[in-house]
């Protein structure tokens, strides 16, 4: 378990250091019109979350329900046979299913989420673009089923940690389409959908490490030829200071929150879709006949 740790431990400064190597190979050896602001965006989010939040903002909305859950498991179940390590981490899989697809309807939980979204391009660089404000949110509630039926909580969130490092690679536009894995694995060109903007492709792909998740609950879309994809928010972000990547949502929320006209209206504004209100990031679906990509810079996660 320690190594499994320390693996993690030194995850983000491997993913920079991998990320910064592939935009080099883009901007000098392909040539391309690589945006760096955007890159040294991501970096102060991921820098910020890693080195300063991590280690100021030690709360977490979940744990007491976490703590509360496992004391009253209902079986212990030891990770001691490859069968039950197979479990943990379809088990996590599919829990983090759940929860990128709630990161997507729920506001509350979208404010942190489209952080991840706002880049207006798809690279390694736009990967570790997750914000500062989820342990605030206490969007870890989502995996106390495994909790409750008997796995303990640290190595649920190192499967989680190592869900989130094979998420690292998908984040490419260079890497096509893998054949039969396409059936089973979150692969780029199924990541490549979940971070498009395009009406046809809004909000699908929620897999972590496993696209049958997808197949299996009706959000599943196949990236097609025809449609390229058009990345950031269906509102683009066009700000490259980590500030405003970090807390524009939030400010967005609580803007429709005061300017509600009723305590009903107030809650949905919270526990609402991002859809339903006008300032959210995805308010105003882009027409399925629009242009590719926008060429423009951005930030976020």
């Amino acid at each position: 378990m320690t190594q499994l740790v320390n693996i993690l431990k030194f995850a983000l400064p491997g993913a920079i250091a991998i990320a910064t190597l592939e935009a080099l190979f883009l901007a000098v050896v392909m040539r391309k019109n690589y945006n760096w602001r955007a890159y040294f965006a991501s970096l102060a989010d991921a820098l910020g979350r890693e080195y300063i939040v991590a280690s100021f903002l030690t709360i977490s909305l979940a744990a007491p329900i976490i703590g509360f859950a496992y004391r009253h498991r209902l079986f212990t179940i030891p990770l001691d046979t490859p069968a039950a390590v197979v479990l943990l981490v379809i088990g996590q899989d599919f829990c983090y299913y759940w929860f990128h697809r709630a990161s997507h309807r729920i506001r509350w939980f979208w404010a942190t989420h489209a952080i991840h979204h706002s880049s207006n391009e798809l690279n390694l660089g736009a990967s570790f673009r997750f914000g500062w404000t989820g342990r605030l949110t206490g969007s870890s509630v989502f995996y106390v089923p495994m909790i409750w039926l008997g796995f303990a909580p640290g190595p649920v969130f190192i499967a989680l940690g190592f869900n989130l490092l094979y998420q690292f690679w998908i984040h490419t536009e260079w890497i096509p389409k893998l054949g039969w894995l396409e059936y089973v694995l979150n692969t780029p060109s199924h990541h490549r959908v979940h971070h498009a903007s395009n009406a046809e492709y809004l909000d699908r792909n929620y897999g972590g490490i496993l696209i049958v998740w997808d197949r299996l609950f009706g959000t599943f879309v196949s990236e097609r030829d025809d449609v390229p994809c058009r990345y950031g928010l269906v509102k683009p972000l066009l700000s490259n200071n980590p500030f405003v990547i970090g807390f524009h949502e939030w400010a967005a929320l609580l803007r429709d929150a005061w300017r509600a006209r009723s305590w009903r209206e107030r809650l949905m504004c919270v526990i609402g879709p991002p859809a339903s209100h006008p300032d959210a990031d995805r308010s105003t679906p882009v027409p399925a006949a629009s242009p590719g990509p926008i060429v423009v810079l951005e930030p976020a996660e």
